[in-house]
């Protein structure tokens, strides 16, 4: 038993039969997250990153982009000032949104867009995609961005949310990849909205969420 890593209450342990990796479970945010013995190394990650195949070419990957624009950005915001928040080795989100016409856009992304652009700035809209199954501390990071939106302002969050069958979470193929390190259901992402002072107004409780910044001073 450890202290969740989201809302730190006790969680249960529990090892997958076959790799042998050992999660953490909170039964009170939902969350499931792998113990910190499994997680990879640098050059792990950015191996697994470089394979994955996203370009502006793909047009599956396009439409799977452009789907998440019109239902978890501009359902809430059409046009302002824009931060995506892990943009990835190749932008094709913040492409796609400047051709949009309606939003300045601002790209940031760990390894590879390191310029800490948002420093100073205040923000309409925040976008992440499948980026926060990979953070170690993502209330930290989810504080930091709230930190970085105006008041009103949105954080679209897209990450594919964990079965709630155990057994379906062990045979899932989301856990395969070396680089996810924690889990959630949509309940995960309003319980984080509640400890740092945002909503979540909208989510398909299976692969994104949007969450607002109620507050009307940057805390």
């Amino acid at each position: 038993m450890s202290s969740c890593i989201i809302c730190g209450k006790m969680t249960h342990s529990f090892e997958h039969p076959k790799s042998h990796i050992m999660f953490h479970q909170c039964s009170s945010c939902e969350v499931i997250y792998k113990d910190t013995r499994h997680y990879p190394i640098k050059t792990q990650e950015l191996k697994t990153y470089a394979d994955h195949n996203n370009s502006i070419d793909d047009l599956k990957y396009v439409n799977y982009l452009n789907n998440f624009i019109d239902s978890a950005v501009l359902p809430f915001k059409k046009e302002g000032s824009l931060l995506d928040f892990g943009s990835g080795p190749v932008p094709v989100l913040s492409s796609l949104l400047k051709q949009i016409g309606t939003f300045t856009v601002d790209i940031f992304d760990l390894h590879y867009a390191k310029k800490e652009v948002y420093k100073g700035k205040l923000y309409d809209v925040i976008t992440s995609t499948e980026v926060i199954e990979h953070l170690k501390n993502p209330v930290e990071t989810m504080r930091m961005l709230k930190s970085h939106l105006k008041p009103g302002g949105i954080l679209s969050i897209m990450t594919l949310f964990r079965p709630k069958d155990n057994q379906q979470f062990l045979d899932w193929f989301y856990i395969r990849d070396v680089t996810h390190l924690v889990f959630y259901t949509s309940h995960t992402l309003k319980v984080i909205a509640e400890m740092i002072g945002m909503e979540c107004i909208d989510t398909n409780d299976y692969r994104y969420a949007v969450l607002q910044n109620k507050s009307s001073n940057q805390s």
